[in-house]
Parts: C-alpha cells; structure tokens; sequence
C-alpha cells in the first residue's frame, strides 16, 4: 500500500536549518520530495506530527500537503493503470507549480490582457502584489488560504491605513482567483472569505459646490505648468458632463465635428455625443496642435507605451489637483473624479432630471445612476435637519 512520511532535512549538516520532505514509498520505491516549508531543527522537534493542529500554520500546511499526496495517490489507483513514485512526485510538483498564489495569479493577469481586459488584468497584478507583501514576499499555495489567512491579511491592510473599500476591493480579487480555482476542480471549497468585509461601503462625498469650481477655473496658475495643465483637465471633465479621464486621454482630434464631440466610452462601450462649447475650445487652444492624432498631449499614438503614459499622467495630475485643493483650502483632496461627482451633483441641484444626467455620464442604466447620486452629498438632508431643530425654538 502507498504510503507519505513526513521528514525533516538539514539543508547543511553545518546547519540547524532545514526543510520538511515528504517521503512516498511504492511496493519499496522511495522518493522524498523537499516542502517549501524551512523550519530550524528546533521549531521541526517541537513540531506534533501526530497529532496536527488546524491552528498551527506549518502543521495546517503540512497537513495539507500529506493530504493532496494521499489525493493524488488515490486518483491513481482508481485509474487502474500501473503509476510510480515518480508519477506521485510529478503530479504532486506540477499542481504545487500551477497552483501556487504567485503563478496562478500571474497567469489569471496575462489572460486577462490578452483578452483585452487591461484594467482588469492590472487589478489582478496589484492584488497579487499586494497580498506578497503581506507574505514577506513568500509564495504561497493557494490551498493554504485559509479563514485565518484571510483574516490577517485583512489586519494587515487595515494597519497599513487602507479604506474598507479597497480592503474590500483586494478581497474581492483573491476571492474570485480562489474561486476560480475551486471551479476547476482542484482546490477544495474551504471558503476563507466568509469572516471578511467584501462588500461596498459608502464613500466620503466628493462633489464640490458651484463656488469651489469657479474658485479653481478662476485660480492664477501661470507660474506653475503642471498644475495650470491639472487644473485644464479638471476643468475640462466638468464642461464635458463629468467625463472619465480614460476617455479624455483617448479623445482623438476626429472626434470633433460639426460643433459635436461624439466619443465611444471605454467602460461600457455606449456612443456619446457633447456640442462642443466655447469653453472647452479655449482649453483645447492652450495646447497648440501636434503631430499626434489626440485631442490632447496625454498619450502617445505608439500604442505600446499608451497605458503606463496614461497611468502617469494620471497619477501626476491627481498630486497636483490635491497640491491645488490645499492652497485654495478647498478642504478634502481634490481628484478628477471630483469633477464628475460635481457635475452630477450640480446637475441635480439644478433639476436636470436622471435620465438625463445618467446619459450625460455614460451609465448603462439610470440605476447605477441612483447609487451614485445617493453618495454624493447630505444637503438636503442637512436642510430638513436644520428645519426640524429651528421649530424646537418657536
């Protein structure tokens, strides 16, 4: 009968440091195959292999391992067919390969940009670094994630001062990568997400009222480039009915005619069409014409380097706006999703109706429209609240 045996192995005799192994032994074949698990000779004689503990970590691991050799195992004999310690160790190897955290996540990443899904193939590379600095830069099997795992990683994001939000937003990643592989049959369910915040909490406002936008269109930038061009972009979203910058990074000259801008969104894809006003031209004339066929100087037209030129781009645009908000003391940090959240806020404080402020923003539906507006700000809330307490006084 087949049989596993957990060992241990100085990997120097000069040492004290060594690796665990697994030792599969067939009708007197043996192979040991070292775990990733390195432990000093100390932590191995403490260690209670008879009797493993689901909350030790190395037990759980080790406990793990035995049990997907002992799967492996079982496979084979019900095939029928002859196998040896070899077959065990290479299927055994191969699927600790596949389904280690760092190349599974890697190669969820690729498939993604290799379908064109770019944002979501750069969320699945940053969750997976992420959750590697939580693990010291360790690789980890993804059958090791378990509840506990799942919990202290949370507190490790929570520490490092990141919202629910984006705690949720990493959860959801793994999650789904985990899922995934639960799907194809080789990870069992052990559902570790189940104690961790996965949902969407809801966000600080960040609409600005009609007086702080006049106060940045009107600000005197002339002596800072940068920020005088941070502040155009912003300004520039506003005038155009809150448009993501993705798109206006990918706003082509052509997209103009006929005193219309018709532009294709890249989140969902919907055609739609802004008469082109006076007040976005003075933008557009700041930054004279070039040879490139975009609107504006954001992107190159070489393909290749597009994405890290827009991320950039972003990135520094976004410091100055929150460098700007500061000195003008506009009180929260100033984004360009401020300006969308603002348009959509004034556009509803001027009894725009939804329909038409869910197709001036692109939503595909006038209900995500209805989530967005509900976060935006509490004024008419605040209203009725200073109503109530002023007829305390009469």
């Amino acid at each position: 009968m087949p049989t596993v045996k957990v060992l241990f192995r100085l990997a120097d005799k000069s040492d004290s440091n060594g690796f665990v192994c697994y030792r599969i032994s067939i009708d007197r074949q043996f192979l040991t195959i070292r775990s990733t698990h390195r432990l000093r000779l100390s932590q191995w004689q403490k260690l209670n292999l008879q009797a493993l503990s689901d909350t030790d970590q190395i037990r759980q691991r080790i406990k793990i391992d035995t049990l997907r050799i002992r799967k492996i195992i079982s496979t084979c004999l019900l095939r029928g067919s002859e196998f040896s310690v070899s077959d065990i160790a290479d299927e055994y190897l191969h699927f600790r390969q596949k389904y280690s955290f760092k190349n599974y996540m890697t190669a969820l990443s690729a498939d993604f940009r290799r379908q064109g899904r770019t944002r979501t193939s750069e969320t699945y590379a940053a969750a997976m670094r992420s959750f590697m600095r939580f693990c010291n830069g360790a690789d980890i099997q993804l059958d090791y994630i378990t509840a506990r795992t799942a919990l202290d990683y949370e507190g490790f994001l929570r520490a490092g001062g990141l919202t629910k939000n984006t705690i949720s937003f990493y959860m959801r990643i793994l999650r789904a990568a985990y899922n995934r592989a639960v799907s194809e049959g080789e990870i069992d369910d052990a559902r570790p997400f189940r104690n961790v915040y996965t949902g969407i909490d809801k966000t600080v406002k960040r609409a600005l009222p009609l007086t702080a936008i006049r106060r940045i269109k009107d600000a005197d930038l002339s002596g800072n480039r940068m920020k005088a061009f941070s502040r155009d972009i912003f300004m520039l979203s506003f005038y155009m009915s809150g448009m993501a910058f993705f798109d206006i990074a990918y706003l082509r000259k052509s997209d103009i005619s006929n005193g219309l801008l018709v532009y294709r969104r890249k989140k969902t894809g919907g055609l739609l069409s802004i008469k082109w006003t006076p007040e976005m031209q003075e933008i557009i004339d700041r930054y004279p014409a070039r040879s490139s066929t975009y609107l504006l100087p954001i992107i190159p037209d070489d393909t290749a380097r597009q994405r890290s030129c827009y991320r950039n781009a972003s990135y520094k645009i976004n410091y100055h706006l929150r460098r700007l908000a500061e000195s003008l003391r506009i009180g929260f940090p100033l984004t360009l999703y401020c300006a969308r959240h603002s348009w959509a806020s004034a556009a509803r404080t001027n009894g725009v109706p939804l329909s038409v402020i869910s197709e001036g923003m692109g939503h595909s539906s006038e209900s995500m429209t209805r989530i967005y507006l509900a976060s935006l700000d509490t004024t008419t809330v605040d209203r009725a609240n200073r109503m109530i307490i002023r007829s305390l006084a009469k």
